[in-house]
Parts: structure tokens; sequence; C-alpha cells
């Protein structure tokens, strides 16, 4: 079948990417659904800061590209081996297979599955690949969805099921950014009820860790970012207090501070507010020749915990449907995170307001 994508040809384009115009709009082609593939029809795709690195060329992928991993859709068609998936049924998309046999997924900790990833790194789908052709070249999948299109074609364990009467919007922010701040709040930094929170970089899944910080029960936190304008957004989502980033030397210390700036320097800013004993959890993806030093003493003698996070620790078939109940009884404001719509046309548009930071969560509507 054939449908429209957002095709990236080559990173680094220049700003303004409305001129430059990096992701192209093409017609690709895709086969019919193999054993353990599903056919989506994608009903709404968020634009996440992973999605820009793409574009920027801070993570490398294979290319060219169909980028996207922020999704939410309806199945259209099923492939043979496929079960619990049907034509119809509403999903949202994951942007980690997890294949239930490696080593980590058999020790529960699915999210670091490593037959998904060495998948995501060749750009194709766990079932094999990569699928998506356009004039008889292969396209490959970012983070096995490519989701910038009209249809995507992934692997059954790429998909949980949501309910039948899901707003698509909301519910495209559950796969990355919901999981990836209120999971880091919620299971990789384990945030106790009375405990003090810090949330550095007020992105989705900045703001998401806010959510997830009061959910957890934090009496303190702390909303940090560079943007004043963020400060009634951090505080509608849970934050207690908005710092912007030069206002935060001095502060007491919280025993959570939780990284999503996507920087070396919002990490530094984030161990220097941790007391002692406490721990820094960081979400970001910086430029992958990027480092950061710490006296390995300090780190002993002050019995720190420094951790990174990926998908927030997550199990998406079981926190993805939770996270939408909590949605749904107004503990979990995920649709404070939509700054608004777009088509896939104005996607090249959409990454400079990304970059720009002049928007947390725009979503393209098919």
């Amino acid at each position: 079948m054939k449908f429209r994508a957002a095709v990236l040809r080559a990173a680094g384009a220049a700003r303004p990417y409305a001129r430059s115009r990096p992701l192209a709009i093409e017609q690709v082609e895709l086969p019919d659904p193999g054993p353990g593939e599903v056919l989506v029809r994608i009903r709404a795709a968020s634009l996440c800061h992973s999605d820009l690195s793409v574009v920027n060329g801070d993570r490398r992928w294979p290319l060219p590209i169909v980028p996207g991993h922020e999704a939410a859709g309806t199945v259209e068609r099923i492939g043979p081996e496929v079960s619990g998936f049907a034509p119809g049924d509403a999903v949202a998309l994951i942007f980690l297979a997890q294949c239930g046999s490696c080593a980590r997924c058999l020790e529960g900790r699915s999210f670091l599955c490593e037959r998904g990833t060495q998948a995501n790194r060749d750009g194709r789908l766990i079932t094999g690949g990569p699928r998506l052709r356009l004039a008889g070249q292969a396209l490959h999948h970012h983070m096995g969805l490519a989701a910038f299109a009209e249809y995507a074609l992934v692997a059954d364990k790429s998909l949980v099921h949501i309910p039948a009467d899901s707003d698509f919007v909301e519910a495209s922010l559950f796969g990355c950014a919901v999981m990836c701040g209120a999971g880091s709040a919620l299971y990789s930094a384990r945030i106790a009820a009375g405990e003090s929170v810090a949330v550095l970089g007020l992105g989705g899944v900045g703001l998401a860790g806010i959510m997830g910080a009061r959910l957890a029960g934090a009496t303190r936190i702390v909303a940090i970012d560079r943007s004043e304008s963020k400060a009634e957004l951090a505080r509608a989502c849970g934050a207690t207090e908005f710092l912007r980033t030069e206002q935060v030397a001095g502060i007491d210390a919280v025993d959570v501070a939780l990284e999503a700036s996507g920087s070396v320097a919002g990490f530094e800013l984030a161990l220097q507010i941790t007391r002692r004993g406490g721990r820094t959890v960081t979400t970001s993806l910086p430029a992958a020749d990027q480092n950061f030093q710490f006296p390995l003493a300090r780190l002993v003698a002050e019995a720190r915990s420094i951790s990174g996070s990926y998908i927030g620790s997550c199990l998406p078939n079981r926190d993805i449907p939770a996270f939408m109940a909590l949605h749904r009884q107004g503990r979990l404001p995920v649709e404070k995170l939509v700054s608004g719509t777009i088509a896939l046309d104005d996607i090249n548009a959409a990454m400079d307001a990304l970059a720009d930071a002049q928007a947390v969560r725009q979503v393209i509507v098919f």
C-alpha cells in the first residue's frame, strides 16, 4: 500500500527548518503485515525532542528514515501469528518492542530489551526489515515505529491496547512523555511521600515528571527551567514553586532531582542541588559526544545515587492502562502538555517551534 510520510534523507539541515525543509512529505510503500506484524492507522503523532535529535543530528540513525515514535491509532490489518489484536482496536505505540525472551525481559526489566534495542539501532522492526520503501529504496523505521506517517507497520510487541473512546491526541503522549516522565518519578527515582523533588527541564517529559512526583506524594516540587513562560504550566502540573535556572544557586537541597533538560549543564545542576544521600535521575539524551565529570570520592562520601532512566523503568502493558486510568480520574492531567495540533505538512515549522522551546507537545492529527 502507499501513503504519505515524512522522510528524512540527511540530518543537520540549517535552521529555520521551515525554509530548509529537512523532512519531505513523500508517498511511501509498505508490504502486507508479515508474521507478528500489525498495520496501524496513525490517528495522532506527537513531536518530541528525541525526534528533533534525529533531524538535527544529535542522535545518529541510519538514513533515510521516517521519524516519529510517540503516537496512537487504530489497528487496520494484522499478519499471521498475531493474537490479541484485531482490526479496529485502539492502540498506543511503544518505541521499544519487548521480545519477552532475552535476559533483560526475563529478569523483569523489559524496558532494556536487548533484541528490541538492537532492532531500533538498526532502524528496522524486531520482526525484520526495514519494510518501508520509497521508489524501491529502503527507508528505516525510527524506533520501530516510523510514526510521522498516515500508517505504520509495527511489531505486535510495539502495541498496547487503550480504551476505544480514547482521545487520540492525548493518548499519543502516553507511549513516551508520560512513561518517561511520570515513570521516572514513580519507578526509577522511587519518590516517597513527603520527599522534596526538583525537576530540571520543563518539556513534555519534565512536566510529566512533576505529575509523577505529585502522584508519589512529594510535598515540595521545584520546577526549574530557563524560561519564565513555563512557570504557570509547571504549577498547573503540580509544582509547588518555579525557579529560572540562574535562580537555583543557594536553594535548599532536595531528596530527588529529576533531570530532563537534555544538556550536560542541566545534569550538573541537578547533581548540585541533590542533598547528601539523595538521588539524581536523568532521562536526558544529549548528543552522544557529551560527557560529564564528578569526583568519585564525593559519590562515596556523600552516599549519592546517580542513575539513568529509560522509558521511566516502565512496563508498558502494565503502566499505560494504569496511567490512562489516572488521567480519566483527573489525577494525571496529560492534556496540559498539548500545545496544539498540526497537519503533517506543517512538520518542519513545528520542528522549529520545538527547537526554540516555543511548544511542549505539538501533535500531528491525521
